[in-house]
């Protein structure tokens, strides 16, 4: 007979069957309700083997979500700076133009558009007067499978300007010999582009013009630029005083070295140069301080370029971000030239202007065309 359990604390339990919990709390009796799925009511001891996985998928749960802000924030500012591009400029509107070739070209001008500045920041940047907007560099930026290739046009060219409908008169204007910043004074983005074309050979697929406030501002937004200079610099008439060495300019400081040209012995040339050379050290600022990735220096810099950052109107964000990844690095995978010049300060009915080689500025522009190799070496100019 089985003899009674004794209840801690009370009388001696009854001899007879034990409760089912009690019951089931012999070894044997766990063993056979394991067997059919019962995990008893006793609960389970944690491990600290147990704590290390779960706290893993709680930190892995903390990074996504992080990622997932991240990228709807990024999105945001990508879908309202969208909204806010000025898609202006109609390449299409002289035809055609030339047949395409092989890469993509993109037209850069940086125009000394005065929107965005106040009478106080023409004067501090040293702006000028005068109405309108007008080229202060023109670069012709050819992407393919050769690499990136930077050709910087003059604005002094001496050029031909095809024939068009002044927009003031809306007469037509027969085609004639003059600076290539002319036409866009005379026709502004879409017959500059016209222009280029014709003169080049090269069919423009997107255009890119930003003005002084958006430059100045972009810089600025980025923290500066981290330049150096082989010697010192100062030009009265653009604001230029800096000092020979590796520095950060500012917004203002960088705005006077890409405009002054009266320190450097080649003049527009050397302009056309220094342009170049900054415009790349930009690019590699922006890649990498990371604000592609952190939206906190995205939207300012943004912000800061889209007041004056004109563009064509196929021309989205991505192709912009494309173009401009595009002007990172240095070496083989970026080359950067100016077209070739035999003639510098040549007298004419519109003013001193630069004559290219004719020869040598063709087999450039034909290699470009054809996405080859760019062979042609830049000469030194020659006074006539």
């Amino acid at each position: 007979m089985t003899e009674p359990l004794e209840r801690a604390g009370g009388p001696p339990l009854p001899a007879g069957p034990r409760p089912l919990g009690e019951a089931a709390s012999a070894p044997g009796a766990v063993r056979r309700a394991a067997a059919y799925g019962w995990r008893g009511t006793t609960p389970r001891r944690r491990g600290r083997g147990r704590a290390r996985p779960r706290r893993g998928r709680r930190v892995i749960r903390a990074v996504l979500a992080m990622v997932i802000a991240l990228v709807a924030i990024a999105g945001g500012t990508f879908a309202w700076a969208q909204t806010e591009l000025k898609q202006e400029v109609g390449l299409g509107a002289y035809g055609r133009g030339p047949a395409a070739g092989k890469g993509t070209n993109y037209l850069i001008v940086g125009s000394d558009s005065r929107e965005g500045l106040s009478d106080d920041d023409v004067r501090d940047l040293r702006a000028g007067g005068g109405g309108g907007r007008r080229t202060d560099s023109i670069i012709v930026l050819h992407t393919g499978a050769d690499g990136t290739v930077m050709v910087s046009l003059p604005r002094d060219s001496w050029v031909t300007i095809p024939g068009f409908h002044d927009p003031a008169t809306g007469k037509r204007i027969a085609p004639a010999k003059d600076k290539l910043n002319a036409a866009f004074a005379y026709g502004g983005p879409e017959l500059l582009a016209h222009t280029v074309e014709h003169n080049t050979g090269l069919r423009i697929d997107h255009y890119a013009e930003i003005g002084f406030a958006g430059f100045v501002k972009v810089v600025d937004a980025l923290g500066g630029v981290r330049f150096c200079l082989d010697r010192d610099i100062k030009d009265e008439k653009s604001g230029a005083d800096l000092r020979r060495g590796c520095q950060t300019l500012r917004g203002r400081q960088a705005l006077a070295f890409v405009r002054q040209r009266h320190q450097e012995t080649e003049g527009d040339l050397g302009r056309s140069r220094n342009q170049q050379r900054f415009l790349a050290a930009l690019a590699d600022k922006v890649s990498t301080s990371g604000t592609l990735l952190d939206p906190s220096q995205l939207y300012p810099a943004l912000d800061a370029g889209l007041d004056t950052l004109v563009v064509d109107r196929d021309m989205d964000l991505r192709r912009l971000a494309q173009m401009f990844r595009s002007l990172q690095g240095s070496g083989d995978s970026v080359k950067r030239v100016t077209v070739p010049v035999d003639g510098v300060g040549i007298p004419t009915s519109k003013g001193n202007v630069i004559r290219w080689d004719a020869d040598r500025a063709a087999l450039l522009f034909r290699q470009v065309r054809e996405d080859l190799p760019v062979t042609v070496a830049e000469a030194g100019a020659r006074g006539d």
